[in-house]
This record gives C-alpha cells, sequence and structure tokens, in this order.
C-alpha cells in the first residue's frame, strides 16, 4: 500500500463529502458569472460531471467558452472561524457529452450514484450531462495548508473512488 499525503487525503474528502459546487463561466461579453451546480465524479472517466438545462445561463456560456472554473467548499459550522474552511477551486474545460454516447452512460451513471432522486431529470430534453476535465487545483485544507495541483494528480484523485 503506497502512502497517500495528507493533503491528498483531505481533497478526497472534501470531494466526497460535498455535492455541490460554485460554477464561473463567462458570458457573451467577457463577465464572469457564477452559479450553483450539483456534481458528481465519474471515476472511470475522471471528469467532473454536472446535468444542466440548456435553458440556464451558464449552461449557454459554457458552450461558447469552455472554459471554466469551479469552488467546491466545506459547509460553514456555526460558530467555527469561516476564513478556515477547507475547499478547493477546479480548472477545467467542459464538454456537452451527445446523449447515449459511451461518456453519457458513464456521466448518467455517476450522477445518479450520487443524485438518484433526479433521475426523472435525465429524459428531459432540454437538459445535458456536461463532463469537466479538471486541467489545475488550488487546494485550501486549512489555515497555512495550501497548494496548487497540477492535471497528473487531479487525475490520480479523480480516477480513484471517491
Amino acid at each position: 500500500m503506497t502512502h497517500e499525503p495528507r493533503l491528498t487525503i483531505a481533497l478526497r474528502q472534501l470531494l466526497d463529502t460535498q455535492r455541490v459546487a460554485a460554477l464561473g463561466t463567462l458570458d457573451e461579453a467577457g463577465q464572469v458569472f457564477v452559479s450553483m451546480v450539483p456534481f458528481a465524479i465519474d471515476g472511470s472517466s475522471g471528469a467532473l460531471v454536472i446535468h444542466v438545462s440548456g435553458l440556464a445561463a451558464h449552461a449557454r456560456n459554457l458552450e461558447r467558452t469552455p472554459r471554466v472554473s469551479l469552488m467546491v467548499m466545506q459547509s460553514e459550522v456555526a460558530g467555527e472561524p469561516v476564513h478556515a474552511l477547507p475547499r478547493v477551486t477546479l480548472d477545467g474545460l467542459a464538454s456537452v457529452l451527445r446523449v447515449e454516447s459511451p461518456a453519457w452512460v458513464g456521466a448518467r451513471t455517476a450522477y445518479l450514484e450520487r443524485f438518484p432522486d433526479v433521475e426523472y431529470m435525465t429524459q428531459l430534453g432540454d437538459f445535458r450531462f456536461v463532463a469537466i476535465e479538471v486541467t489545475g487545483a488550488r487546494q485550501v485544507a486549512g489555515f497555512g495548508a495550501a497548494r496548487s495541483i497540477d492535471a497528473d494528480e487531479l487525475a490520480q484523485v479523480m480516477r480513484s473512488p471517491v
């Protein structure tokens, strides 16, 4: 068994316990637009998966400009300092998946494992699965515990069970 660094374990735990991310996209004028998206991780492809309505501004934005950023953050605990909340900002490239393609099937499976109550939404014509290939990240695991993470290390984290 190989040793896994403390910050890598913390990153896995954060991605496993938090189900919502703040998604940053660019609108047609180049302005940043931030929205909330539930997410899952497709361990077979290593992609972060979101399920979005084509009517949503962030869906149109990421189709036009696929560079995105997501922040996943531990929930605030009353009475605890907020400045040390564990969080990670993930940079990536988004792609809308073709319905019934192998990537779509994998994304749908991963998403429904995490959110089984929204199976009916996968039947709605305006919703689509989006795979985000994570290309880099900045992790803050608490005071004095921050680091940048390259695509290779992220691929290992994203392809293994979270």
